[in-house]
């Protein structure tokens, strides 16, 4: 391995090979023409969101998904499978509705989370109240059989339900300044209020769930209008339910001022057994190549607050519209294209990382990943991760990409290798030159990233469709390069510790999980 001192980065609008011919090429053109003119990917954004909707790892919507993807590559001809990987706890959400009935009547906005126990068919009414502060867990421990038949709040009381943007904007400097400060006090506050309690936000529902609890009551908070994050449940016996910041603090006010606010709460789920789980493969068979690969990844699975839209459903999209269109326009590449539909990348990349476990042939025979997971946007930023000769041929090939889709993308050579965030980090621990297509971020972490808004309404076609252009040229200038892709690695900086710096290790998938 060479060690390189100069790290380039780059905007390719203005990158030019002076050993590549700008001619036009008819492939690249027909692909942008079969994009822009044929678009699939409202109606397949349709169908997976809307019809289909959020596909929780183990979920029916799971499967009926993978079955739809393979459907979808056999209609345009494309060979595809459900590759097993592993299992998991099977559970279906049914309906949550969540009411206030005294000290007045009103609809909540809330739900179940993600593998919560329901409510076996029966509304539950019973007192809201909030978790004590007390001096100490032994205190707790005398405290916590007052939470009998009650349904109990876990989550701090927001002060404001404006984003801080909202603030900035209308708010004075003083009174913007003035909130935060009590924001702070008011979060380690609760912080130490959950700490004296003897136990982590994993294992207070379940104590409270063990001392008789009707139900645990929580709202995570986004940080935007109407944004709450939906994640899982640990309770194995009563619902836990999370409630939207403005109905939340409601109950939350009435109950700190004595006024003993009650609800209601219907949460229906099915525990649906054992699931097998798996990776939904496409392939268009290479002519020249067959036993070399390029593939396009983003994950299948989702959170279940919304459909999935931006995470990851526009990756998958723009992945399946890509191998749409090269089948149609290149279907006869030189290198196999693989397209890889991960399943339970959220639980922690575990359908890529079984991939790269079950496919030490492909893995060594990768030229290129590319992969679309964070949100949207329009594609902005490519890391060679850590690759030395990165920059050589990734550059080559952007220099066919229409100058509008381009321009915009800055790149970092040769980068730092990935160590998570999203599946091409198992392949980059394996030593496979895998790259984040990174999009522009349209509130993603605010908004959307695993939250309860995260649906199709969300999408914005324009840029989607851009990526889908992007990843099919992409695909197709590794697929015919002639040269097979450098895995050399840089040099990586050394850490805090002095240390030299130190490649991800590529780690096992969890192939049986949520279960006991």
């Amino acid at each position: 391995m060479k060690k390189i001192s100069l790290i380039f980065t780059l905007v390719f609008a203005f990158y030019v090979n002076p050993g590549f011919s700008q001619s036009k090429d008819p492939i690249v053109e027909n692909i942008v023409k079969e994009a822009t003119e044929n678009s699939q990917l409202e109606k397949l954004a349709h169908e997976l969101m809307d019809v289909i909707g959020p596909r929780l790892v183990g979920s029916p919507q799971m499967q009926q998904a993978h079955e739809w993807a393979v459907g979808k590559y056999k209609g345009w001809n494309i060979t595809a499978k459900n590759e097993k990987w592993g299992e998991w706890r099977g559970w279906e959400r049914g309906v949550s509705h969540i009411d206030m009935v005294a000290p007045r009547v009103k609809s909540l906005e809330g739900m179940q989370l993600a593998w919560s126990p329901g409510t076996a068919g029966k509304t539950v009414t019973a007192d809201v109240i909030i978790l004590a502060d007390v001096a100490d867990s032994t205190s707790f421990q005398k405290w916590l059989p007052s939470v009998k038949g009650k349904f109990v709040m876990i989550s701090m009381n927001q002060p404001t339900g404006r984003p801080d943007y909202n603030w900035q904007e209308f708010g004075t400097k003083e009174s913007f300044e003035k909130m935060k400060k009590d924001r702070d006090a008011q979060t380690e506050a609760w912080t130490n209020r959950l700490k004296k309690t003897g136990y982590t936000t994993r294992t207070l529902p379940v104590a409270l769930e063990k001392a008789g609890a009707a139900g645990v009551v929580m709202s995570y908070w986004s940080k935007g209008f109407g944004a709450n994050k939906i994640f899982g449940a640990y309770t194995k016996m009563v619902p836990t339910i999370d409630i939207s910041l403005e109905d939340y603090g409601l109950l939350y006010r009435l109950s700190e001022s004595g006024h003993t606010p009650k609800i209601s709460v219907r949460a229906d789920a099915k525990e649906t057994g054992v699931s097998q789980t798996f990776n939904t493969i496409g392939e268009i068979k290479g002519t020249e190549k067959p036993n070399e690969y390029v593939i396009l990844s983003a994950h299948f699975d989702s959170w279940d607050g919304g459909t999935g839209a931006t995470d990851n459903g526009t990756g998958t999209i723009v992945m399946m519209e890509a191998m749409r269109i090269l089948k149609k326009v290149y279907p006869n590449p030189k290198r196999t294209i693989l397209a890889g539909h991960w399943g339970s990348e959220e639980q922690g990349l575990n359908g890529s990382r079984a991939f790269v476990e079950d496919h030490p042939e492909i893995i060594q025979n990768i030229q290129a990943v590319f992969n679309q997971d964070n949100g949207t946007g329009r594609v902005v930023n490519l890391s060679g991760q850590g690759f030395l000769n990165s920059y050589e041929y990734l550059s080559r090939w952007l220099t066919k990409v229409p100058e509008a889709i381009k321009t915009p993308i800055e790149s970092k050579f040769p980068g730092a290798p990935g160590a998570g965030g999203s599946d091409f980090a198992s392949f980059v621990a394996a030593g496979a030159p895998a790259f984040s297509l990174s999009s522009l971020n349209w509130s993603y972490g605010t908004y959307t990233w695993h939250t309860n808004r995260d649906t199709y309404d969300k999408i914005v076609f324009d840029d989607v469709r851009s990526n889908a252009i992007l990843a099919a040229i992409m695909a197709y200038q590794a697929s015919e390069d002639p040269a097979k892709t450098s895995r050399e690695k840089s040099i990586l900086p050394v850490n805090a510790k002095g240390e030299p710096g130190a490649w991800p290790e590529q780690r096992k998938p969890t192939r049986r999980g949520g279960l006991d």
